[in-house]
């Protein structure tokens, strides 16, 4: 009995060391191995792409779109002294277009002087710096559809009494009006006008009292009072209310699928909040926070 029990053992014993000598099973169809991670590729979405081809209501296919703007027009763009970060309303809005079209916004910074020619030469393929759209611009460019109107204003500074109104400006000689160069609107003769790069020079120029006010779109001059508001302020009634729009070189195929993105966003009330956010009294950015 005990030779038996110890033969057993012995056959036990050499199974267990056959067994851990064998190789490993192959798996068959009905065990599937996971297949190693090179031979799945996954398509890569490019770096900055937005929104999905499934929501778009017109697939660019990530398209890359450069954009001009000039990160000095509050509240449409401006670049952070804080954070040395981009934003404003151009910013938001295209970025939410892009969504909607399933493109790649790419924002380049360009000189307000030349970013009209500099578009119509398709240096860029679209412009967003608070653009009036006119008949002499369309000449050379195509633009949107306007996406928000804007007075004309007066930009003085605090306590202002010798005049009220443009008329009265333009009444009296002595009186020097500044405003951004290339702009539309001219009420004055040249010698009479102080045409700045940027409306910041133009609005430090008024504080310095180097001239007696700036004209200037009612929104933007709402966002450089800031912590100015002690200094200067608007004054009188609207000069002239403009519409604003995207520029495009002439021709350009975007201008149908941004007038589409610009539509859906009126329609279900996003391009309302971005305005509130840039445009309402909520907005707290001033000149003495952007660069």
């Amino acid at each position: 009995m005990k030779r038996l029990t110890v033969l057993w053992s012995i056959l036990i014993l050499l199974a267990l060391i056959l067994g851990a000598c064998a190789p490993a099973a192959t798996p068959t169809a009905e065990e599937p191995t996971q297949a190693p991670a090179a031979d799945t590729p996954m398509a890569e979405q490019p770096e900055g792409c937005l929104g999905t081809a499934a929501d778009a209501v017109v697939d660019l296919n990530c398209r890359e779109i450069s954009i001009a703007a000039e990160n000095a027009y509050l509240p449409f763009n401006y670049i952070l002294v804080s954070t040395g970060e981009p934003g404003g309303w151009d910013y938001d809005a295209v970025n939410e277009i892009c969504v909607r079209l399933h493109c790649t916004p790419k924002f380049v910074e360009s000189a307000w002087d030349s970013m009209i020619q500099s578009v119509a030469d398709k240096q860029f393929d679209m412009a967003a710096d608070g653009v009036t759209i006119t008949e002499d611009r369309k000449q050379i460019v195509d633009f949107s559809d306007g996406y928000i109107s804007v007075d004309q204003r007066l930009l003085v500074r605090k306590g202002e009494t010798r005049f009220a109104s443009i008329e009265d400006i333009a009444a009296n000689e002595e009186f020097v009006l500044a405003t951004q160069a290339n702009t539309t609107k001219k009420f004055l003769p040249e010698a009479r006008i102080k045409a700045f790069e940027q409306f910041p020079f133009a609005v430090q120029a008024l504080i310095g009292g180097d001239v007696d006010a700036v004209i200037i779109d009612e929104t933007a001059g709402q966002g450089y009072r800031g912590e100015n508001a002690d200094e200067i302020e608007l004054i009188g009634p609207s000069i002239s209310s403009d519409v604003l729009g995207f520029v495009f070189p002439k021709g350009s195929d975007l201008v149908d699928p941004v007038n589409k993105a610009l539509a859906a966003m009126k329609a279900d009330g996003t391009l309302d909040k971005i305005n509130a956010k840039f445009f309402g009294p909520d907005f707290s950015i001033g000149s003495e926070d952007v660069k």
